[in-house]
Formats: structure tokens, sequence, C-alpha cells
């Protein structure tokens, strides 16, 4: 049975189309990737699913009855209540229906006739069995498990939401609608701020699920695990893809590879069509010259460059030396608890250095550290003479969003913009879906994953011997990724990255420091084994 459906939707804001002739059917037990550009309006598709948004013309239509749960990756809990005790508080007609038990088990303990004795037995047979089927017995055990999942200790599961940081309050938010269970979850990156664990176990929890699931993810690990089909938003449109991300990847390729031959025909056909027009128009001038005049010759198209050829051609001029970082016994600790001891580990020329653990081990307080944003308890970070770094999250704090695009790419400081041919940045910021228009748009006026594109490429087009990235991949399409990748595959400096993306990690890096919890960080070479 269809939950959800949508009929030959149209949707327009302020002007602009975003979706033209969208159908969609989300049926119980469906596992739906939603995936798409930057931009592209899959937090305008999931806002019509909920009626937020009216589409300009076509239908959406909900089974009646149905509840759908809704979590973005901006979803916040707030308030002066615990995520204990709203979690709790979702139980309801648990709680009633205890108390109500309650009340007869005191009752049954004082003297009383045998009619008000079998009525009260005969009612309390009927709530134990009510208690079965909402759950009463176990909602607890519900609680705690999806809490100390999603890493909830005993201490902020107890702390009001508002004295919990947004990423806590983000996972509470996340923990709510699983604690609810609803006949539909529409997740907006729900494992945006989740630890491997974490994710792995949403990845088990979603796979029990009875209802229907539509889910906007950039974690391609995540949707190969989950989802069952992929809707990509591409042209405005739905296209439809069977099975998960990697099985997308190959039907896309093939789909391409049809188009592009379809193109090629048209291509030719336009081509003669044109040349067979101005031939007619100029016989008409020169009727006695119109049976010898040739058809002009089909233009050729020349193939575009690989995306590798463009990206080595930007750092063709960066220089970088052999030593870079040298880290010495580093310590950071925040009280009496250590969040990392002892960590030594030299930076060179070429190394991938991936930083992982669980939520809270102090990943990137270890990146804080090396950047002089903190100061380590014990310990020395020594960059080498000239060693330039450039921080991702530095760069994301200080985008001015008067500024244009274009303007803020090119003219950062020491940017590679100032070294290599006009034509070459163009190209590397086409490929990052930067469009001439969109390098004339102020970053004020940009989505969280457009400013996320914008410090990418100041970051790629530094400059600097080493790119510090932390959680890099939560705001970027999945296209961007797959550029940012190959652009760090290629940079001929170091990179030092936290992240919980497995794909990412696993394509990238060739070493791992791995915070093991209690202060203790170990280095391992990256087996592909996240």
């Amino acid at each position: 049975m269809s939950l959800i459906r949508l009929n030959d939707v149209h949707l327009e804001f302020e002007g602009r189309p975003v979706l033209k002739e969208a159908f969609l059917k989300l049926r119980q037990g469906d596992r739906v990737g939603l995936i798409g550009k930057n931009g592209t309006g899959k937090t305008s598709f999931l806002e019509l699913v909920l009626g937020r948004r009216e589409p300009t013309s076509g239908t959406v239509d909900v089974t009646l009855g149905t509840t759908v749960g809704y979590f973005s990756q901006f979803s916040e809990l707030d308030g002066d209540r615990s995520v204990q005790q709203v979690l709790s508080d979702l139980f309801a007609d648990v709680h009633d229906t205890q108390a109500r038990l309650d009340e007869i088990g005191h009752r049954l303990a004082e003297p009383m006739d045998a009619t008000e004795l079998d009525r009260l037995l005969a009612e309390q047979g009927e709530l134990f069995e009510r208690m079965d089927h909402i759950g009463g017995w176990t909602y607890e055990t519900t609680i705690d498990t999806v809490l100390t999942r999603l890493g909830f200790d005993e201490e902020r599961r107890h702390l009001p939401v508002d004295r919990l940081s947004g990423g806590w309050r983000n996972r509470a938010a996340l923990a709510r609608i699983l604690v609810q269970s609803p006949d539909v979850l529409l997740l907006d990156e729900p494992t945006n701020f989740l630890d491997l664990d974490g994710v792995k176990w949403i990845e088990g929890w979603l796979g029990g699920f009875a209802g229907g699931v539509l889910v906007v993810s950039h974690d391609r690990q995540f949707l190969d695990g989950v989802v069952d089909r992929i809707v990509e938003i591409e042209n405005y449109r739905l296209q439809e893809y069977e099975g998960n991300y990697s099985a997308y990847v190959h039907a896309k390729q093939s789909r391409l590879k049809m188009l592009e031959r379809q193109f090629a025909h048209e291509e030719e056909l336009l081509a003669y069509e044109q040349a067979a027009s101005t031939a007619r128009r100029e016989a008409a001038r020169n009727p006695s010259n119109a049976v010898a005049r040739r058809l002009a010759d089909i233009k050729k198209r020349q193939a575009p460059r690989p995306i590798d050829q463009i990206i080595t051609s930007i750092y063709d001029g960066l220089k970088v030396s052999n030593d870079l970082l040298t880290v010495t016994g580093l310590a950071k600790g925040f009280g009496a608890e250590p969040l990392f001891d002892g960590v030594s580990f030299d930076l060179q020329r070429g190394d991938r250095v991936a930083v992982v653990g669980s939520n809270g081990s102090g990943k990137s307080t270890l990146l804080d550290v090396l950047t002089g944003v903190a100061e380590p308890d014990a310990g020395t970070v020594r960059w080498a003479k000239g060693a330039r770094f450039v921080s991702y999250n530095q760069v994301v704090a200080e985008l001015d969003l008067a500024d244009t695009v274009g303007h803020a790419v090119n003219a950062y400081p020491d940017s590679l913009a100032f070294s290599a041919t006009k034509k070459s940045v163009a190209r590397f910021l086409a490929m990052l879906q930067f469009s001439d228009a969109d390098l004339q748009q102020k970053i004020g006026t940009l989505s969280g994953g457009q400013r996320a594109r914008v410090a990418i490429a100041q970051c790629l087009l530094s400059g600097a011997a080493v790119i510090v990235l932390d959680e890099p991949t939560n705001h970027l399409d999945i296209t961007s990724t797959q550029v940012m990748e190959r652009a760090l595959t290629h940079f001929p400096g170091a990179v030092v990255v936290v992240s919980h993306d497995r794909f990412f990690v696993d394509k990238l890096a060739d070493r791992l420091l791995v915070f093991e919890g209690g202060g203790r960080v170990v280095e391992r070479p990256a087996t592909g084994a996240l």
C-alpha cells in the first residue's frame, strides 16, 4: 500500500523551477535514498511531503492516518527538560495505563465485595493486555538503547536540553524520531553528527523498521547499507534507479552512455539539418549553383579533458617540502578526564591521515591543538619552517557573507588562482558545480551546502602545504564530495581529516589515528576496513 504519492508535481520558487513532472510512490517497507546536487531542491521535496510547501501544480497525497516523522540536519530540541524526560513523555499512554494499574493494585489490597473484586480484576487484565500492545513493559529499554547507541552517557541524558551543544541537541531530535517509530521516516542527513558506531547502529535499526523511509544523505556507504531504491533530482525531474547506491552508480553510467549515443546522433542530425537549411537558403539566392553546393561538414565535438588532468594542472606550480609537522607527546583534557595523551606522529608530503573514533573522544580538539586554536596540556606541535596549513573550519567561520563567490575564491590570500591559468581555475570551479551565475552570487544568499563548497574551493586552491579538514563531507552533495576526493588525491601536500564518512576515508587515507577512549590514541595503516 502506498503511504505517500506524488502525482505530476510541479514546484516553482520565486518564478524559478524546482521540480517538474515529479511522480513518486512510497510504500510500507520502502527504503528510498534521495540524492542530488546542492540547491536542486531536496529539502523542498521533503517540505512538499510534509505539507509545509504547496506544489505549483499536481498533488501530494498522504494516506489517511499515516504518521510521518521528520528529522532535519538542523533539527534541535530545546527546553529545560532532559532528553530522557522528553523521550519518556512520548509514552503518555503507557504512563496513564501504569497509573491506573497502580490505583487498582492499591484498591485490591483493601477489603471489598466479590462483585467489585471481579470488576477490578477484569479491568486489570484488560490493562495488562493494553500494556503488552503499546510496549509498556519495554519502553524504558527502548529509550535506553536509542540513547546509548546515539552516544548519550548518563550525564548528557539527564542534563536540560538547553545545556547541550548544538550537535547533541541534534542527536536528541534524532532519538525522539526513532523512539516515536512513525509509519514514515523522512531523514535529512541523519548521520552528520554521529560517529561510526552510531551510523552502523542506525543502519541496523532501519533494517528492522517496518515503515517507509525516505532519506537524504551524502554518506554513500550508509546509502549502500540502507536503501533499495535511489531517486535523483536531475534537471528538475526525479530519476529512479533500483537498488542501493553502488547499483545506482552502475545504472547511471549505463544510462549516460545511452544518452550520449542518443545525443551524438541527435547532434549529427541537427548539424545536418542546419547545414541543409543553409544550403537551401543559399540555393534560393543562387539557384544555378544549388545542385553543386556541398552540405556543410558535421562539426566534431572535442572530448572534455579528464577530471584528473584539470586538477593536476592546478597543482603543477605548488612546491611542498618533504617534512611538514612533528607532534611529540601531545596531551589534552578537560578536568580529570584526558581526551588524548602521549600522541606523537610526523606529517610528510603526500601523507593522508584520517582521525577516527567515537563522538566526544577528542578528534576535533586534536585538530584545534594542531592549528593553534587550543593549547595542549603537554607536548609540542612543531610546524616546519615555511609549512603553511589551511583549516576548513576556520575558512567556514571567516566567510564574508557580503562577498561574491568568485571574488572569495579567487582573491583568497596566496591562492593558486593567482599562479594557475584563468582557464584552469574556471574548469576547476566548474567541476565543483560553480556556474558563471553562481560566481556572481553573494555568499550570504547561499545554502549551507553551497557555502561549504565555497570553503572547500578556498582550501583546495589555498596554496597551503597542509589541508586540515573537520567533517568536510557533512554539507556537500555526493558529486562535490567526489570532486574533493579526486583533488585531495592529487594534492601534493599532506591532508589531516576528521570524518565519519567511510567511503571518503577508505578512498583517501593511508594512515589512521584511532581514538580508542580513555586518552589512548593509536596510529594504524588504513586498510579500508572501517
